[in-house]
This record gives structure tokens, C-alpha cells and sequence, in this order.
């Protein structure tokens, strides 16, 4: 297994300027279709900065893509996936680290498994989940998530699956590792 820093950070840079370059955007238009700074996007197509998870949700977002769609673009798939195999990602903000267990452009469901970092948070905003409908079940420790107004605590074996698009954090506010399951489909 490998952390997506060195080979996979490049080519996730190259896929990124290969969606944008498809669908004959330029920086710019990329930029305001996902809420960023036009230098940030350069910087990460021209592998000169790691982006968060909050920026790959935002990139995958304007292109029509989930985050793990897009990280499959940029790995390639098949689909049998050995263990060995399914990509690692870190979040540079956070340090939660994210395993692609299954994805695929043909396949109408994706998985992911998230390991969360005590007292690490991730929000996301209620555009990325626009197009998707997801289900997270905790598989150890605890795991706050702020879906809106509401806040759910999690525990081992509990499953939440979300309502309408909504801003949402995941945090852990515990001294150990939480690490939770993701499935999620395209609507």
C-alpha cells in the first residue's frame, strides 16, 4: 500500500489538468466552478502543493465527479481490487487517511474506508454531496458527524445514511483513532 505523495500525487496533478483541459476550461473557469483560487489549482496541476480533501471534493464537484471517481481516474482500475492495491490517500489539513476500496466509472457504488485522527475534523460543504447519496457506518472508536443543524454520535457498528444535501463535519473529538466505512452512489 502507498500513501498518494510521490507517484500517484503526479498523476493525480496530470489527471486534473486532463479534466479541465477535456471540457476546454481554463484555470479560471475551473477556479469559479469550484470556489478556489485560480493559483491553487496551477500549483496542484503543476504538482507544487498537496491538496486537502476539502479541495479534491471541491475539484471533483465542478467536474461532475465524486472524490473517489476522480482519485480513480487518476489510478486506473479494475475489478477485482486486492488489498495490496486499494490506493491510500492523506489529507495534508487533517492527517485522516483514506482507502479507496472500490471504485469505478461503470459501477454505481462506491467504497471507502477513513481512518480520522483524534481530534481531527473534516467539512465538507452540502455541494459536494449534491449529486450523491451516501451511508457511513463506524467500524472503531467514535465519530461525531454534523449533518446541518444535527449532530449524530457514532459508535462501533452504528450506520447513518444521509438526508438532503447539507454542509457536514466529521470529527473526531476523542484521544484515539476513529475509522468508518463510506458507501456512496451517483444520483
Amino acid at each position: 500500500m502507498s500513501i498518494i505523495i510521490d507517484d500517484t500525487g503526479t498523476r493525480l496533478a496530470a489527471r486534473l489538468r486532463l479534466e479541465r483541459e477535456a471540457r476546454g476550461w481554463s484555470l479560471a473557469d475551473l477556479a469559479a466552478r469550484a470556489g478556489l483560487a485560480k493559483a491553487t489549482i496551477s500549483k496542484i496541476e503543476r504538482g507544487e502543493i498537496s491538496p486537502t480533501a476539502v479541495t479534491l471534493v471541491r475539484l471533483a464537484t465542478a467536474f461532475d465527479l465524486t472524490l473517489a471517481g476522480l482519485l480513480l481516474r487518476a489510478e486506473g482500475g479494475d475489478r477485482l481490487v486486492r488489498a495490496a492495491e486499494q490506493p491510500l490517500w492523506r489529507d495534508p489539513a487533517s492527517g485522516y487517511v483514506r482507502r479507496q476500496i472500490f471504485a469505478r466509472p461503470d459501477h454505481p457504488v462506491e467504497l471507502v474506508e477513513v481512518e480520522l485522527p483524534p481530534g481531527a475534523r473534516v467539512a465538507l460543504p452540502a455541494s459536494s454531496l449534491a449529486r450523491i447519496r451516501q451511508i457511513v457506518q463506524l467500524r472503531a472508536g467514535e465519530l461525531v458527524i454534523v449533518e446541518g443543524e444535527t449532530r449524530h454520535a457514532l459508535r462501533p457498528g452504528d450506520c447513518l445514511g444521509f438526508g438532503p444535501p447539507a454542509d457536514i463535519v466529521f470529527a473526531n473529538e476523542t484521544d484515539a483513532p476513529c475509522r468508518y466505512l463510506v458507501a456512496l452512489t451517483r444520483l
